[in-house]
């Protein structure tokens, strides 16, 4: 075997607490973390599917691994993954994709939402809900945590903020994330923010919303294009058309509220419409963002990738990886099953050498072992 990498992602495995106690241990953790991986990479779902996929590779596996007494079976590694201290498990992870990718450090949209997976939760046990930040522009994910629930996202996204350096980055968050202390630590880091109003901010929002209908929707359009306060777009396509419009307003003199928010230097609103077989539907999306110097344009393009973290992200998650129906609920596994999915899903997007979907790409890797080791930087003869 070759390993392609000096530090390799085995070695990183060290990094990882061993979290069982005693003298009863036969597996290595390195080991069932590593096949956990490996086989989330080749088209398995759960625990069972790690243990046949250990036990179907095994003689391959003793090349490179330890196996001191062969393959875990589906209740270790279901107990090793409970036990497994998350963000140490994804701090070795994010260790090594800042090696495989030199430019991580040049993110510049970083959209922070939440996903519930929705069948770990249990009769003593809340559903897990996991908040992560998702580089729009590089497509990876720069940290994550778990909660609770979803009402506790606004507890963990400082924490997040935390975990990578948010100088020169643009920080996009729904309307859960839109607080006065989330501002603040953005920018005091060195960002920017372009954050989401809706009802839980009532006074704002009804303040922005006023002034906007009353004193810059209300303008010409061309003046307002022409100083970059105003942009629109038009799609059609699957028998329907959107249309978006953006109106910026970049002088806050007005705003009573202004002093509450760190860095504030405009508010907006994005009115979307939609219109399929005749029938017309409107919604207005307004927000606050920090930018000194930005268009209506570039206003847009931002709040557009902000979606990013939904379509190249969690829907990936839902139907390649099947996350919605993983029935794992013990301590800390969903969380823990989630992040293997996640670097699984990095790792096959930065190969290049396959094209076709990541379903497509799993499926070749359940099928072709040694596509998927190279993936993880290694070789085999």
């Amino acid at each position: 075997m070759n390993k392609t990498q000096k530090i390799t992602l085995y070695d990183l495995l060290d990094e990882v607490e061993e979290p069982r106690r005693g003298n009863a241990i036969k597996h290595n953790l390195k080991d069932i973390i590593f096949i956990g991986l490996l086989s989330t990479i080749c088209n398995a779902d759960d625990f069972t599917g790690m243990q046949i996929f250990g036990e179907t590779h095994k003689e391959l596996f003793e090349q490179f691994l330890e196996l001191p007494h062969g393959i875990p079976s589906h209740d270790t590694f279901d107990d090793v993954f409970s036990a497994i201290d998350p963000q140490q498990l994804a701090s070795c992870f994010e260790q090594w994709l800042s090696l495989l990718y030199s430019d991580l450090k040049d993110a510049r949209l970083v959209a922070i939402d939440g996903k519930t997976i929705r069948r770990s939760k249990s009769q003593t046990k809340k559903a897990t809900h996991v908040v992560t930040a998702f580089s729009s522009d590089l497509k990876l994910v720069l940290g994550q945590l778990s909660t609770d629930e979803k009402s506790n996202e606004i507890t963990a996204i400082p924490r997040l903020l935390n975990m990578f350096g948010l100088k020169g980055k643009t920080i996009t968050i729904d309307a859960m994330g839109t607080q006065t202390e989330i501002a603040k630590t953005i920018i005091n880091g060195g960002g920017d923010y372009l954050l989401t109003l809706k009802e839980n901010q009532p006074n704002l929002l009804n303040d922005i919303r006023l002034y906007l209908n009353t004193e810059i929707i209300s303008q010409k359009k061309a003046s307002l294009k022409e100083a970059g306060l105003y942009s629109s777009t038009k799609e059609k396509g699957h028998g329907r058309i959107e249309s978006r419009e953006c109106y910026l307003c970049d002088t806050i003199d007005w705003l009573e509220q202004k002093e509450a928010w760190a860095g504030l230097t405009g508010a907006g609103v994005i009115i979307s419409k939609r219109e399929i077989n005749g029938q017309i539907s409107e919604q207005s999306h307004y927000f606050i963002y920090s930018h000194k110097e930005i268009t209506a344009q570039e206003i847009m393009e931002i709040k557009r990738s902000h979606w990013s973290i939904e379509n190249s992200l969690h829907w990936i998650l839902d139907i390649t990886f099947r996350e919605d129906e993983n029935r794992a609920r013990t301590g800390n596994a969903a969380i823990n099953l989630n992040i293997l999915r996640k670097q699984a899903l990095q790792l096959m997007k930065r190969d290049t050498t396959v094209k076709g979907s990541m379903k497509s790409k799993r499926l070749r890797c359940g099928w072709d072992i040694s596509f998927a080791l190279q993936l993880l930087g290694i070789s085999i003869s």
